[in-house]
This record gives structure tokens, sequence and C-alpha cells, in this order.
């Protein structure tokens, strides 16, 4: 009994772009759009944030719903008001704060997922527990098989605790400007890397996976992570692998990109 139109996007990083928002945006106008119409992004991560920052730029904001089908969305994306697009310089680079009227997941649509998909939320999940519950780090440490199998109860569990982690850290701080960065971790490099590769070698999680490993040995280098707990943290990241190889990839061209991370 509602009135509305589908609107489509392409699939993948690469075409999380302004040009991207335009075109929907244009969609929108020639559908009757107006400042009383509701965005529902329904999709991955990708949907969730164009979704967002379209809600949040057309007629100078309308309100949205967020419906993840992914796990990484689910978890991350759709939870926080986050919303924007990449440039071709580095990840989410324009974007804008745009709070969800209502965020619905569910963890059903994780059955249709691809592996390595499902696999990549779950680096997220991954640092969740890291940053904040124990309870979290110690079920996914205990149950990868029930994880990978993708047990509902086991799933449910994940996806609550993650999702309670982020809404309680942002609730605090939605700009940003002081705790909510914890839920950067992992992020400052893996940007770098996606934006290196083309956003087209490696899924968000995938990348934020690496970018963990690696603030987790600087970390430990910098005398503030004992090496046992350095060595958790990796077993637990290998567990739910393999990362892509990053072949090719020229530590130089990272370092230079992470100077314009806005993280």
């Amino acid at each position: 009994g509602v009135a509305f139109v589908r609107v489509t996007m392409p699939d993948g990083e690469e075409h999380k772009r302004l040009a991207t928002v335009e075109s929907l945006a244009g969609k929108l106008l020639a559908a009757g759009a107006d400042r009383s119409s509701l965005v529902v992004a329904f999709g991955g991560g990708v949907v969730n944030d164009i979704g967002g920052f379209l809600a949040a730029v057309y007629m100078r904001g309308v309100d949205v719903v967020q419906i993840p089908t992914t796990l990484l969305a689910q978890v991350d994306a759709a939870i926080g008001g986050k919303t924007g697009v990449n440039l071709a310089e580095g990840k989410n680079l324009v974007g804008a704060f745009h709070q969800p009227k209502l965020v619905l997941v569910d963890p059903a649509a994780l059955d249709t997922l691809p592996e390595r998909e499902y696999r990549a939320g779950l680096y997220e999940v991954i640092k969740c527990a890291i940053i904040a519950s124990p309870p979290l780090f110690d079920l996914l440490s205990s149950r990868q098989p029930d994880v990978l199998r993708r047990k509902p109860e086991v799933i449910d569990a994940l996806i609550t605790e993650s999702v309670r982690i982020k809404a309680e850290v942002v609730s605090g701080d939605e700009r940003e400007s002081d705790r909510r960065r914890i839920l950067n971790f992992g992020h400052t490099l893996g940007h770098a890397l996606e934006a290196e590769t083309g956003y087209a070698r490696l899924l968000h999680g995938e990348a934020v996976a690496f970018g963990m490993r690696v603030a987790t040995a600087l970390a430990e280098k910098a005398g503030v992570l004992a090496a046992p707990e350095r060595a958790a943290i990796e077993r637990l990241i290998a567990d739910y692998g393999p990362i892509p190889s990053l072949e090719g990839v020229a530590a130089g061209q990272l370092l230079a990109r992470l100077g314009s991370d806005k993280k």
C-alpha cells in the first residue's frame, strides 16, 4: 500500500563514487521523490554508505532506513550514521553524518552470502572483539567451526554483541571527536590498501584484517601490547583467513596515502 520505486546501482566498491550518487539522485527526481520521501538502502556496505549519503544530500536531507544484507554491513556500515563515497585518492573522503530512522537486520540474509564475503564481514566482528569484548573474542576463538558453518544462534550472538558495541560507542561520540576513534582499529592502513589496489583487489574486511595485524605489531613495538596478546590476536585473524596476497603493493605508496586518511 506504499508507493515506491526501485532504484539500482552497479555492484562493487569501485562504484562508491560521487558519480553514482548523482545518477541515483537523478533517478529519484525522475520518480517524483520530494522532501517527504524515504530512502531504503537495501544491500551490502557500499549500498548502505551510498544510500545514507544520498538521503543526507537529496533536497538537503530526507529520511533513510538501512536494511543491511551482508555481515559487514549488519555489524558496521549500517550502524552509526556515517555515510559517504570514495575518491581516487582515498576511502570515504566525502560524506556526511546522517542517522537512519531504523536499521533492520535479518541474519537469515547471510545464508545467501558467498564464503569470501562472509569471512570478510567476520573481520569487523573480530575488530569489535579486540577493542571492547573479551567474551566475543572467546566465542570467536572457541567456536570457529560453528561460526564458519553460520550456526544461527552463534551468528545472532556475534551480530548482537557487535551492534551493541558500536551503538554504545557512537551514542557517546557521534562525530568521532573522541572515543569513536576506537572503531577505526585496523582501518587506517586498511583504507590505504583499498585505495592503492584500486578498490578491486581486497574486500573491505580483508583490508581491515591486514590493518589490524599491522596495528597490533606496532602496538607491541611501542610497548603497549604484550607479546602473548599480540600472538592471540594474530592467531584469531589467521583462523578466519586467508587474506589475499599483497604481493606488488609498495610500502612507500601506502605510507604516502596515510597522510590523507581521515582516520
